[in-house]
C-alpha cells in the first residue's frame, strides 16, 4: 500500500472526527449559544448542505490545479475555520465558521479521493479509495468518541481545537509526502454532474440519501436518544459512541468482504434493511425493563455501527462497478448524496424533538432506510445488467 494514502487520511480522519462528534456536542452548544436542541441541529443541516452542494462546485473550479497545493490549502482552510469555531461568540458565529469548514471539507474530500486514484495503479484504484473513506471509519470508531471526551472534560470548543490540529498535522504531511504536478483534467461543473445519468447511478444515489437519512435522524441527536429516551448521564455518551465505533469499524471490514463475496446489491440491500430494524429496537429499548434497558441498549448500538457502516463500502463497490473510468466523479456524487442525507436526518429529527419525544427518533427514522429500498428497485425496473458482483481492487 502506497504510504502517501495514510497521509490523505489523516484528513478525512480530521473531517470525520468533527462531523461526527457533533452529536454529543449538540446538548452543551444549545445551552452555550441559548438555542433549542433543534435549531442546534440546524448546525449539522447546514454544514450538510454546503458540502453536498460546495463539492461539487469547488472541485470543478480547482479540477486544474496542482493537488497537493490544493488539499494542504484546504486542510489548512479547515483548521482555521475549527479555530473559528472554537472561539466563536454565539449562534451565528458558529454557524458560520461550520459554513466555511463544510466548504473545506468537501473540496478535501474529493481531491483526496482523485489524488488517491492519480497516485495508484489501475487494479489499486477502489484500494486506495477504501484507505482514504478508512480516515473517516476511524473518526466514526474512535475520533468521535474522543471528541465527546474531550468536550465533557474542556467544553465542545476544546473538540474544535482538537480538530483544527489534526487539520495542521494532516496539512503539514501532505506537504511533504505528495509530489508536486499533479493535476486533474480540465472537466467543468456540467461534465461532473452528467455522471449521475450512468446506468444505475441515479438509482444508487437515491438509495444513499435515504439510507443515510434514516440513520443520522438517530445519529445527530444521539446524545439526546441516551439521556433523554435511554436515561443514562451524559458523562456515558463517549462510550455510547465508542460502541457504535466498535461496530462500524467491524461493519466497514466485513461489508467490503460481503460485497466481494455474495455481491454489492446484495449486501447493500442487507445494510439498509438492518438499518431500519435496528432503529425501531433502538425506539423500543426505552421500554424494556430497567435491569436489561442499558446492556440491551449498548448491544443494539454496536449491531447497529456494525450494520449501518457496512454499507458504504458496498455501495461504493457498486458504483465503482458503473463508474467506466469516472469513478471520482461518481464518488464524488455519491458523498453529496450522502450529505443530503445527513442534512435530511438533522431537520427529520429536529422536527420529532419538536414535535414528539427523543423514543419517536428510532420508528421515525426506520421508515427511511425503508424507502432507501426503493432507490434498489429503481435500478432493478431500468433493467440495468448486473455488475455488482464486479468490485475493482
Amino acid at each position: 500500500m502506497d504510504i502517501r494514502l495514510i497521509w490523505l487520511a489523516v484528513g478525512t480522519f480530521a473531517i470525520g472526527v468533527e462531523s461526527f462528534a457533533i452529536s454529543s456536542l449538540l446538548p452543551q452548544i444549545a445551552e452555550s449559544t441559548g438555542v433549542s436542541l433543534t435549531q442546534a441541529g440546524y448546525l449539522v443541516l447546514v454544514f450538510s448542505l454546503a458540502n453536498a452542494f460546495g463539492s461539487p462546485i469547488l472541485a470543478a473550479l480547482t479540477g486544474t490545479a496542482d493537488r497537493r497545493l490544493t488539499l494542504t490549502i484546504t486542510a489548512l482552510i479547515f483548521s482555521a475555520g475549527a479555530v473559528w469555531a472554537g472561539f466563536s461568540q454565539g449562534y451565528a458565529d458558529l454557524m458560520a465558521a461550520r459554513i466555511l469548514m463544510a466548504f473545506a471539507a468537501g473540496l478535501y474530500t474529493a481531491t483526496a479521493q482523485a489524488t488517491g486514484v492519480a497516485i495508484s495503479s489501475v487494479d489499486h484504484r477502489a484500494r486506495a479509495i477504501s484507505v482514504i473513506v478508512g480516515g473517516t471509519t476511524m473518526a466514526v470508531a474512535f475520533g468521535a468518541p474522543l471528541g465527546a471526551l474531550v468536550a465533557g472534560l474542556v467544553t465542545w470548543r476544546g473538540t474544535y481545537f482538537m480538530v483544527a490540529g489534526f487539520g495542521v498535522i494532516a496539512a503539514m504531511s501532505i506537504w511533504i509526502m505528495l509530489p508536486s504536478g499533479l493535476r486533474g483534467a480540465p472537466l467543468t461543473l456540467r461534465q461532473r454532474i452528467k455522471a449521475v445519468a450512468l446506468p444505475g447511478v441515479p438509482g444508487a444515489l437515491l438509495t444513499t440519501l435515504f439510507n443515510l437519512a434514516g440513520a443520522f435522524t438517530v445519529i445527530v441527536y444521539l446524545a439526546v436518544v441516551t439521556t433523554q429516551s435511554i436515561g443514562l448521564p451524559r458523562e456515558l455518551v463517549p462510550a455510547v459512541l465508542l460502541a457504535f465505533g466498535i461496530g462500524a469499524a467491524f461493519g466497514n471490514v466485513a461489508g467490503g468482504q460481503l460485497a466481494d463475496r455474495i455481491g454489492a446489491r446484495p449486501t447493500v440491500i442487507g445494510a439498509a434493511s438492518l438499518n431500519a430494524i435496528l432503529l425501531v429496537a433502538i425506539s423500543l429499548a426505552a421500554h424494556l425493563p430497567t435491569g436489561v434497558v442499558i446492556p440491551a441498549f449498548f448491544v443494539l448500538i454496536v449491531i447497529w455501527g456494525g450494520t449501518g457502516w457496512a454499507f458504504p463500502p458496498a455501495q461504493s463497490s457498486y458504483l465503482l462497478s458503473r463508474s467506466h473510468g469516472n469513478a471520482p466523479l461518481v464518488l464524488s456524487l455519491n458523498s453529496s448524496a450522502l450529505y443530503l442525507g445527513i442534512a435530511s436526518g438533522a431537520v427529520i429529527g429536529g422536527l420529532v424533538l419538536q414535535y414528539g419525544t427523543a423514543s419517536d427518533l428510532g420508528w421515525v427514522g426506520a421508515i427511511f432506510p425503508a424507502l432507501s429500498l426503493v432507490g434498489i428497485g429503481l435500478s432493478a425496473l431500468l433493467r440495468e445488467p448486473d455488475t455488482s458482483l464486479v468490485r475493482q481492487g
